[in-house]
Formats: structure tokens, C-alpha cells, sequence
């Protein structure tokens, strides 16, 4: 998957009067229609949300130019604060991918931030082209019914995915959102943030806290760029510029964790003792490749024979490479496919697979991002500078989106939207020491960039998303719920070095044979 790229940041020149008025009079001519279009907040219930919460909608333009042209539904959902004398500065909460539903992640969020939402609003805004505003969704097979290996040569072959990738686009096309011959076109994050701002100019919110993750941190950049006054503090996790041209440095960023995990094998002592060639069988696993192998199913338990590619393997390693977690098992799973039994492999695959329809990303919605926003710069000094094939990962992923991007509509993304400008509010950017898609160097450019209303927190020992770890829940808190600037920027972050790296994966092994059951 992806995440991605957030943008430039405020405007740098005092305006005359003269380019004043025109502006405000195309703010209000955008503004006013879509705050007409609102619908009163009602009571709803969300699965997995332990209480009531208020669910809304707004009309938006699928243009913002074009303010009475073809029309778009945003939904949103409110966790009321559950104090009686609230803040008036709601959070705002970013979700990732591109594609992923921010309402999809109430049932999550809610618990790790409970404390904000004790005196502030959780604001969960749907992106367009996701969840419930206009998705661009694609018919994708649904996880749970037991179908084929999370590796098998259907679901991992890459001429079959782009056929149904250009299959989502033909569909897409066939019912375009606002019946726009063209809507592929305006699914943007610069679009999207403007969404944003009307929600929260609807909410009579004046300034609004933003929580990012992934994704969400380009966006959360983009909101920065166009509305910093509007924005009280940012928390952005997992910082994905938006010069960062993704697809083109994934290979480098995800070898780079692989390396990092085998030489951590080699300096633990019982890593090493269960697994004195690790190395040696991660080579011989891929040269291996393709192969016809046979495993159970992660979900249903059935066997299975197909053919593993090496694209399906260094997929699925590169998914279980997000999470510490994860990567602690990639030891056994490859001691065991050098052995023949690929279970392990399958069984950290299945792990990263939706587990309904709806918790997966709006893949329209992604490319939509990713071709406008990141593909026009996968090539020239851009990309070189950004780029860095991994020995073992290639270039495929890459040229993948190259293939899909010259067939998919290509929207247009504002002049300025790739240089980021200093904060005028604190921004605390968090980076996992071993993410291998928005690896620390990422957050520390930006933290360059920003300036002085910046920090950049790195746990060291963490993965893609870093947030919810240990002691990053409370951090979090106390820099938002700070009264002033300067004690936010201050705060300590040293319990983020404490984190630890898990251990790696260590399966039982009976030293004898159980002893036979007796009967009495």
C-alpha cells in the first residue's frame, strides 16, 4: 500500500488589497453553497463505538471553482466531548492510505483518545473518495470467505492487477461521482482539505487540532498550507512529504528495515542460536522463486497448491515489515520456507488483509492521489534524488504505478503544493526508527522545513505508526491539551527511547514427546 505526500504551507507575500477582494469574493462564493447544503448533526451509532455519536453530512462542489457545477456528499461523524465545559478546539483526525476511511477508524481511535475527547470533539471526516463520501471503491474479492492464499498467483500477479485496476477505472468512469465525465480528476488532497476546512467553518469551529497518520500527514501539510490560521497544533505520524515520490522510494526504505532485521537476528543471542543462516535462507527462499508450493489457508484451514512468486513474497514481507510485531516472527516464517513449509509466510500475509470490505482503502480514491501527486515526479532529478532500488525489492513496485498512472485521470495539484514553509502553530512530527515506508528521514526534512514551531519525536524501535506505542499516547495528549506554545514545543519526550524492539519469534518446542493419556 501506500500513504503520502502533504504539501506546501502558508502563504509567503502580504496581498494588496487589489488580489484581497477577488479572493474573498471566491471564498464566499465556494463557502456560502456548501454551508446552505449542510445537514443538522444527528444521533448515530457506529459499530464498535461504545457510545452515541453525531453523524453529519455536507454538500460539497466536486470543483471547488466551480461552485453550482456538479455536487459531492461528504459524511463525518463527532465524538461529543464527554465534559459539560468543553474546548472549543476540536480534534480533527486525518486517515491514511491514500483510501482509508477516517469514520473506519472510530472504533480505534476512541479508546487512544480518550483523554483529548474528555474536553475537545473528535471530528472524523470521510475524505472525498472514501467511506461514505462519493467512493471511489473497486469490487474487490471480500477477505473473509476463505478464498484464495493471501499469496497465491491470483491475488499476487502483477498483469492481473492491473487489469483490474483499469477495470475499476472503466467502472468508475461508467457512474462518475456527480455524473463528471471528469471527477477522476478532483480527488486530490488540496481538494480534500478544502472539504475540510468547510466542515469545520460548519462546525463553528475557529481553530482545530489535526492528528495525521501515513497519508494523513500529506494532508494534514496540505491543511497547513492553506488554512494556517485555522490550525491550533498538528500532530503528523509517519511523515509522508509531499515531495517524497513514494513509489519510488519504498524499495530503498523497505531493504533498508530488512537489513536492519536480519543484522538484529544476528546480535540476539537466541535469534541467532535458532537461526545461525538467516541470511543465507532469505537468499535461497527468493532464488527459489517461482515455485509451486502447497500451505493451509489462513482462514479457512484448507490446503492449498499455487505458484509463489517472488512479487508475492517481497510483498508480504514488506507489509509485515510495518510493524515490529510483525517482523519479530520473519525469522521462523523464513527458516521455515527454506525448509519447504510456507505457513508462516501465508499466516503474515493474512494478518495485513482487511477482514471486511469496508475496512479496505477506496483504491480509486488512491490512484487518484498517487497519479496526480507523486507519478508526475517519479521521473527526472526528482525521483533520483527521492530514489534507491533495493537489492532484494527492485523496482517493480515502482513501475507498477508508472503503468497504472499513464492510463488513469491526472489531476492538477496547485503551484507551490510540494515546498513546505514554516508553522505558524506547533507541528509534532513522530517517526519509527524502523518504518519502511516514512522512515525518520522524512520527518526530519520536514522538521527542517517547518521550523522553529516544530519537534520530531523518533521511537527508535518502532515500525509504520508510532502513536499508539507506550508512553506516545500520553505525549500526544499533553502536547495538544498544552496551554500555551511554548510549553507544547518544551514538552519531554524522552520515554520515547524507552520503547523497546520485540524480541524475535520463538515457537514451542516439546523437548520429549508428550507422555500418552492414562485413563483412571
Amino acid at each position: 500500500m501506500i500513504v503520502h505526500p502533504a504539501s506546501t504551507f502558508a502563504r509567503a507575500s502580504r496581498a494588496t488589497q487589489a488580489g484581497v477582494l477577488p479572493a474573498l469574493a471566491l471564498w464566499l462564493a465556494c463557502a456560502l453553497p456548501a454551508l446552505a447544503q449542510a445537514q443538522p448533526l444527528k444521533p448515530c451509532r457506529i459499530e464498535g463505538a461504545p457510545h452515541e455519536l453525531q453523524c453529519g453530512e455536507l454538500r460539497r462542489p466536486l470543483d471547488p471553482t466551480r461552485p453550482q457545477g456538479p455536487q459531492i456528499t461528504l459524511r463525518y461523524v463527532v465524538a461529543p466531548a464527554m465534559a459539560r465545559r468543553k474546548l472549543s478546539d476540536p480534534v480533527f483526525l486525518l486517515a491514511g492510505g491514500p483510501g482509508q476511511s477516517a469514520t473506519s477508524l472510530i472504533p480505534h481511535m476512541l479508546p487512544l483518545l480518550a483523554r483529548l475527547n474528555n474536553r475537545r470533539d473528535l471530528v472524523f471526516v470521510d475524505q472525498r473518495g472514501t467511506g461514505g463520501s462519493a467512493p471511489l471503491r473497486c469490487d474487490d474479492p471480500d477477505p473473509s470467505d476463505g478464498g484464495a492464499s493471501p499469496l497465491a498467483d491470483t491475488a499476487a500477479d502483477p498483469e492481473r492487477q492491473f487489469a483490474q485496476v483499469m477495470a475499476c477505472k472503466r467502472k468508475l468512469l461508467e457512474h462518475p461521482p456527480g455524473g463528471a465525465p471528469d471527477a477522476l480528476r478532483f480527488f486530490t488532497t488540496p481538494h480534500a482539505m478544502q472539504d475540510l476546512d468547510a466542515v469545520r467553518r460548519h462546525l463553528g469551529a475557529q481553530r482545530i487540532n489535526l492528528i495525521g497518520g501515513s497519508y494523513g500527514t500529506r494532508a494534514g501539510l496540505e491543511y497547513l498550507r492553506q488554512f494556517p490560521q485555522a490550525v491550533r497544533r498538528a500532530v503528523l505520524d509517519g511523515v509522508a512529504p509531499p515531495d517524497m515520490v513514494l513509489p519510488a522510494s519504498m524499495s530503498m526504505d523497505a531493504q533498508a528495515v530488512l537489513e536492519a532485521m536480519l543484522s538484529a537476528c544476528a546480535r540476539e543471542a537466541a535469534c541467532a542460536r535458532d537461526h545461525p543462516r538467516l541470511r543465507e535462507e532469505w537468499h535461497q527462499v527468493l532464488a527459489g522463486l517461482p515455485r509451486r508450493v502447497s500451505a493451509l489457508h489462513p482462514v479457512s484451514g484448507e490446503p492449498q497448491t499455487f505458484t509463489l512468486t517472488r512479487d508475492a513474497l517481497l510483498g508480504a514481507v514488506r507489509g509485515a515489515l510495518y510493524s515490529p510485531t510483525l517482523v519479530a516472527a520473519l525469522p521462523e516464517a523464513i527458516g521455515q520456507a527454506a525448509q519447504g513449509r510456507h505457513d508462516g509466510l501465508i499466516g503474515l500475509a493474512s494478518v495485513l488483509t482487511p477482514r471486511k470490505p469496508s475496512d479496505a482503502p477506496a483504491m480509486g480514491m488512491h490512484f487518484s492521489v498517487v497519479c496526480a501527486e507523486d507519478a508526475p515526479r517519479m521521473r527526472g532529478p526528482a525521483a533520483a534524488a527521492a530514489s534507491g532500488v533495493g537489492i532484494d525489492f527492485g523496482d517493480s513496485h515502482a513501475r507498477f504505478y508508472q503503468r497504472v498512472c499513464a492510463q488513469w485521470p491526472r489531476g492538477d495539484v496547485p503551484e507551490g503544493f510540494y515546498a513546505v514553509r514554516p508553522a505558524p502553530a506547533p507541528v509534532m512530527l513522530l517517526s519509527g526508527g524502523l518504518d519502511p515506508v516514512t522512515p525518520p528521514r522524512h520527518g526530519e526534512r520536514m522538521r527542517q522545513a517547518l521550523g522553529a514551531n516544530a519537534v520530531h519525536v523518533v521511537v527508535d524501535n518502532a515500525g509504520h505508526g508510532v502513536m499508539s506505542l507506550g508512553c506516545m499516547p500520553d505525549v500526544m495528549f499533553r502536547f495538544i491539551d498544552a496551554v500555551d506554545d511554548t510549553a507544547a514545543l518544551g514538552l519531554d519526550t524522552a520515554c520515547a527511547k524507552g520503547i523497546p524492539r520485540p524480541p524475535a519469534f520463538q515457537p514451542l518446542r516439546l523437548s520429549k514427546p508428550p507422555a500418552p493419556a492414562t485413563t483412571p
